[in-house]
């Protein structure tokens, strides 16, 4: 099998990347032009995959690196809500267009099944939990409406024979991550600056990046062809308030908190129903959504440690921190 995953260099393409590659299951091509990602994300398994940098909206080159793959996972966009409503004109070609491109490059390809990452953003402010997979799609924000219009894309093409599997993610949480917000709220928290919380009353569904990979895996390499979205996630609410705490707790911080007004483009709760991802991926829902916290923490606090004293180069990722953050790359071409 021969696997491309666009935005492979980001949080969750990563992790897939390092877990196919680590698992054998076939050639890997990642496509990322790096707008959020980082080619360090990739050093545990840099030298067993392609990397090619480049963006989706390059129609030729889509079709150049789809050629000859089995299987697509399409991670990449303009991937949380603030950046989409910073930047719409990015967002939209990246996360409307660029879909596009992808689903008509594998057509053209003849891709065996091609996986997308929408988000849970596409049912807007759901009354009712947890959210099933039939609610009303009514999007808050344009990352929401771009995610929606992407699946809506998938739809299409499954019309002209190409079997695409749409997976609704939760909050998806781990190491690797940044600009999101555990990874913001512990980095303040391990330097005692201000935590800000806007409104207060937010519930987040958070799913461990390991189980969502097992989704995307088993989503693209399934016999069975999922036809229907699916929600993915824990299937248990952790209030904002909740997960300030523990990191707090768990860090031993003096941070104070700070509560600011509600921001109108942000969802104020989400809980997802996964009967459905129970059902076709065998994923089971964890007692406690927040037990790989710790594992973030001592990633971010190793990654704090060394900018203290060491040479960073300029991905902004210190030299030569090893098993932690992984070696120094440069990014090789596509072969």
């Amino acid at each position: 099998m021969r696997f491309l995953i666009t935005g492979g260099a980001g949080f969750i393409g990563s992790h897939l990347a390092e877990r196919l590659v680590r698992g054998r299951l076939g050639s890997v091509i990642v496509l990322d032009n790096l707008h959020r990602g980082n080619t360090k994300n990739l050093s545990f398994c840099w030298d067993q995959l392609s990397f090619v940098k480049g963006d989706i909206r390059d129609v030729s080159l889509v079709e150049e690196v789809t050629h000859g793959c089995t299987h697509v996972f399409h991670l990449a966009s303009q991937s949380n809500v603030m950046g989409a409503a910073q930047h719409p004109d990015y967002t939209l070609s990246t996360n409307v267009t660029g879909t596009h491109n992808i689903l008509e490059a594998a057509r053209k390809a003849k891709v065996a099944r091609v996986v997308f990452a929408s988000s849970r953003e596409v049912y807007g402010e759901s009354t009712v939990w947890p959210v099933r997979e039939d609610a009303p799609l009514l999007p808050k924000n344009l990352y929401g409406v771009s995610k929606l219009t992407g699946e809506l894309f998938c739809r299409l093409f499954v019309r002209d024979g190409l079997e695409t599997v749409v997976l609704r993610l939760a909050n998806v949480y781990g190491t690797r991550d940044i600009g999101r917000v555990i990874p913001l709220f512990v980095e303040k928290a391990i330097t005692n600056q201000p935590l800000s919380i806007y409104g207060g009353h937010q519930t987040l569904d958070l799913i461990w990046i390991e189980a969502v990979v097992e989704a995307l895996i088993r989503a693209a390499l399934d016999q069975r062809f999922i036809d229907e979205p699916v929600n993915v996630g824990s299937g248990k609410g952790v209030a904002i308030t909740e997960l300030v705490q523990r990191i707090l707790e768990t860090t031993q911080s003096k941070s104070p908190v700070e509560f600011l007004p509600a921001r109108e483009n942000e969802v104020v709760g989400f809980v997802a129903d996964t009967g459905r991802a129970r059902r076709c991926f065998a994923l089971s829902s964890p007692e406690d959504p927040l037990a790989h916290l710790i594992e973030v923490i001592d990633w971010l606090r190793a990654a704090h440690n060394w900018r203290l004293g060491r040479v960073f180069d300029s991905s902004g990722f210190p030299s030569g921190v090893g098993s932690i953050l992984g070696r120094d790359t440069q990014t090789r071409p596509f072969a």
